[in-house]
């Protein structure tokens, strides 16, 4: 484990372990999940909105490392109460039952982190199927969409590669999430259905989307602070 990434795990541990220490009950803060077309600028999006928000933000290699590390897990796990642990149980086997998963080690594991920290609440999630593992009430879901000839040339000029090679690399990317989506929850991770909001940043831009999803973000905040 690389030194900068084992920093940035435990400093999320210890913000979470020293609130669980302090045992104050606070008004739920919901998760955005963000699920994005390579070279459309969800990540980038993401990470600005958390700055704005004061949310956690983990994007999709952090996730991925946390799940493929089983120690790693359970210390994010730790961080939960006996009633936490209880209802990420609870709403994992409901899941499996209800969209008739098959998870092996990677998926249990991806499972109960991003259930972790949608436990503790108050993050952005880019990628790795987020949005199907969240409950949707608690969640606001996102995708970050553009055409394909602007993903090519933002890709070639964000890597100083050609056209041709920015595109394989789009259309490669592409694909392997669509099969991890699909091998993973039966979904289909183009279909709109799966998200609260649909962005082309083509459209309305990078600042444009930031606002938008921050504005998603508040009035979710708020309707959960009514409902409670």
């Amino acid at each position: 484990m690389s030194s900068t990434f084992e920093h940035l795990i435990n400093k999320q541990i210890k913000r979470w372990e020293i609130a669980k220490k302090k045992g104050q009950k606070k008004a739920y803060i919901p998760v955005i999940t963000i699920s994005r077309e390579p070279g459309s600028g969800g990540s980038i999006i993401g990470e600005r909105v958390a700055e704005l928000e004061g949310l956690d933000f983990f994007h999709k290699e952090i996730i991925t490392r946390i799940a493929e590390d089983s120690n790693i897990s359970n210390l994010l796990l730790e961080t939960l109460d006996e009633k936490g642990l209880s209802l990420i149980e609870e709403w994992i086997s409901s899941l499996v039952n209800r969209q008739h998963l098959w998870p092996d080690k990677f998926l249990q594991h991806l499972m109960r982190v991003i259930g972790t920290i949608g436990r503790h609440g108050g993050a952005v999630i880019v990628g790795r199927g987020a949005n199907f593992l969240l409950p949707p009430e608690k969640t606001v879901r996102i995708r970050v969409i553009a055409p394909l000839e602007k993903r090519v040339k933002d890709v070639s000029k964000q890597f100083n590669v050609s056209l041709e090679e920015a595109r394989k690399r789009v259309i490669r990317t592409e694909s392997d999430r669509r099969a991890f989506i699909r091998k993973y929850f039966h979904a289909d991770i183009t279909s709109s259905l799966n998200y609260d909001l649909v962005i082309n940043t083509d459209i309305i831009g990078l600042e444009g989307a930031v606002r938008t999803i921050r504005e998603a973000f508040h009035y979710k905040k708020e309707a959960m602070v009514v409902e409670t």
